[in-house]
């Protein structure tokens, strides 16, 4: 690492107080320092590591107005967090490629940069996949200690909600996780590929559950919806499968 130029290394300069004194003072690169280790400590993928507000690109020919307003919902939350925000979070619900979890990430990444929040990222199969891990005796990782910065993060990212197969045990975990943050008006920013829907998605007979897509009710139960709907501001994103159409187009 490059030693600091302004302070040579040593962290503080001296400056003159509005006394006329001469006194220290810490060095901007103090600072630096530590937004980017609330950076690392985020545990950003390093695929999502670049993603930003600013780099979102949602009004592309032919791009669904859903984009460009759900980007323009989340510049507004992280511009009004924490005071406006009222402890809630942001739902990013849509189909897969339209951008939610770059929306997701880049607030995580402004409020980490501007407003110096320790923020965390969870993809939640990868979660839920460590923490049945860890009831294997081999492994010296416990559960309490996977959810502990799941617990204490100022500002949760989970990435792709529902997607791990649904059982009691999952549903309980989910539970366990909301309600803890939402009991401690932590602040939850959550994507999904799911319809915010109820179990079931409205279908009354045997074809018609066949046939029918997967809900969010379905994959996490119709009380966590629920609790999901008192933590999160729903943002609905529709359109096609961005990485499919603009990223591919841009390479002939």
């Amino acid at each position: 690492m490059a030693v600091c130029t302004i302070c040579d290394g040593v962290g503080l300069v001296r400056v003159m107080s509005a006394e006329g004194k001469w006194v220290s003072r810490p060095c901007q690169c103090q600072e630096i320092e530590r937004r980017e280790r609330q950076m690392a400590a985020a545990r950003i993928p390093e695929r999502y590591r670049y993603y930003s507000l600013d780099g979102f690109e949602g009004d592309f020919h032919d791009a669904d107005p859903s984009l460009s307003m759900a980007h323009l919902k989340a510049r507004r939350f992280a511009e009004a967090y924490p005071v406006d925000t009222g402890g809630k979070g942001l739902m990013f619900v849509g189909s897969i490629g339209v951008g939610k979890t770059h929306l997701a990430v880049g607030i995580l990444r402004r409020l980490i940069q501007e407003r110096g929040v320790k923020g965390l990222f969870c993809d939640y199969r990868e979660l839920l996949k460590n923490i049945q891990n860890s009831y294997n005796s081999q492994v010296n990782t416990t559960e309490l200690e996977l959810l502990k910065p799941v617990f204490a993060a100022e500002v949760l990212v989970l990435d792709d909600l529902g997607a791990q197969k649904p059982n009691e045990w999952v549903w309980d975990t989910v539970a366990l996780i909301l309600n803890t943050r939402y009991n401690d008006k932590q602040t939850t920013i959550i994507t999904t590929n799911y319809p915010d829907l109820p179990a079931g998605g409205g279908a009354t007979n045997e074809t018609q559950r066949a046939a029918r897509e997967q809900t969010l009710g379905d994959r996490i139960g119709d009380r966590m919806r629920s609790r999901l709907a008192e933590m999160c501001v729903k943002v609905e994103m529709t359109g096609k499968d961005f990485r499919q159409t603009v990223k591919r187009a841009r390479f002939g």
